[in-house]
């Protein structure tokens, strides 16, 4: 019974500090908390809450279950800004992933100067995607540098973002721009990880370059490299700033976007109900999207 009773008061301080040390972690976490909580979760069951209803400026709210979405499901224009979605994505996707594959094999070299030009490769994901669209879209204008380069060649201005066929491979452009430094930095920390004596013993085995990168250090990328392509995915299907500045979902619906439609609806036309209803079929694709990533990756563990 002593050595019960003088245990007591031994482990009563500890929990004390382990509860006042839970505490202030708390206090700096909960912040962050009721701001995803605010601006997150709220808004998303909200959406939720007014894709099944009929909501206009006034206050009336009415339900109208699933009309919404039967509206949504027969309307063209939906259908419009969902192939945009995926054509945009197949073209940025692939971009964005070669550029940072290849750049993250050139930023793990030890050469003098490399934290330098890593820096540099990282500057453009900390700059605003407007100043990122305006610069582009100076770019892309019919006296920019790009088509004075062309001219220089004898070729005519191209209309860039105002050609149907032209304004996506375009805007994939400035994605890779503005997105490869941080999946570059993401493939980059799996390439350091990868084991140098792999590499060697290829070398002497007299495995050439492109051999050492195809068998040793793509298979030693296969998480972070799904997981870039994952990212890259869902990054595309939401793509909505550089459409707002550089387009403005043209030329005619041309990059009229599923996020853009989302916008377009809500606070073009306030059709607050059809949009939510658009903006729940997006983040049921995101959902899925994600699902997939997990299952490989519980799969691979």
């Amino acid at each position: 019974m002593t050595a019960a009773g003088t245990d007591v008061p031994r482990r009563t301080p500890r929990r004390r500090a382990r509860r006042k040390a839970s505490a202030i972690a708390m206090m700096f976490v909960l912040p962050y908390l009721l701001i995803f909580l605010a601006f997150r979760i709220v808004p998303a069951f909200g959406g939720m809450g007014l894709s099944v209803s009929d909501y206009s400026l006034s206050g009336d709210l009415s339900y109208v279950g699933a009309e919404n979405f039967a509206r949504l499901f027969t309307d063209d224009l939906f259908w419009n800004a969902l192939r945009v979605t995926i054509v945009y994505s197949l073209i940025a996707v692939p971009l964005v992933v070669i550029v940072s594959l290849f750049m993250a094999h050139l930023a793990s070299r030890s050469i003098r100067g490399i934290k330098v030009y890593r820096a540099a490769f990282f500057l453009p994901v900390i700059t605003s995607l407007v100043t990122t669209a305006v610069i582009w879209q100076w770019i892309y204008s019919s006296e920019g540098p790009l088509n004075w380069f062309l001219g220089v060649f004898g070729i005519g201005p191209v209309p860039w973002l105002a050609s149907s066929f032209a304004v996506l491979p375009s805007l994939a452009v400035v994605a890779v721009w503005s997105r490869f430094g941080y999946d570059m930095l993401i493939l980059m920390a799996g390439m350091l990880d990868i084991p140098q004596d792999y590499y060697e013993a290829a070398g002497l085995d007299g495995a050439n370059a492109w051999q050492r990168f195809r068998y040793i250090t793509l298979p030693g990328l296969r998480r972070p490299l799904f997981f870039v392509v994952i990212l890259e995915i869902v990054t595309s299907f939401q793509v909505f700033d550089l459409i707002y500045v550089m387009t403005g979902g043209g030329p005619v619906t041309a990059s009229y976007s599923l996020v853009f439609m989302i916008y377009d609806q809500g606070f073009g036309y306030f059709n607050f109900g059809y949009a939510s209803a658009a903006g729940v079929v997006l983040l049921a694709i995101t959902l899925v999207v994600s699902a997939v990533q997990r299952l490989y990756l519980k799969d691979e563990d």
